[in-house]
């Protein structure tokens, strides 16, 4: 897991979302709350939702769901390498 410091400033929802789909996340924008959308590791079935805006606590805490939910398989090396 990185620190804060080695995270960008903010990366664009639509960017981050594109990255997720590339490393095997379903996505789905009616299943989020407003300008949200819901991503899902199909192999668990367990979804997180990216907010409009990610600044770097709120990605720091979506990089913990997206290694807690893909048992480990999906890590910052791997989303940082398709940005």
């Amino acid at each position: 897991m990185p620190s804060l410091n080695q995270l960008p400033g903010e990366i664009k929802q639509v960017k981050f979302v594109k990255v997720l789909s590339r490393l095997g996340f379903i996505i789905s924008t009616k299943g989020g709350n407003g300008s949200h959308i819901k991503v899902t590791w199909p192999t668990t079935q367990k979804a997180i939702t990216i907010p409009n805006k990610l600044p770097k606590q709120v990605l720091y805490y979506l990089l913990k769901e997206i290694k807690e939910i893909t048992n480990g398989q999906i890590v910052w090396e791997d989303i940082k390498e398709k940005l």
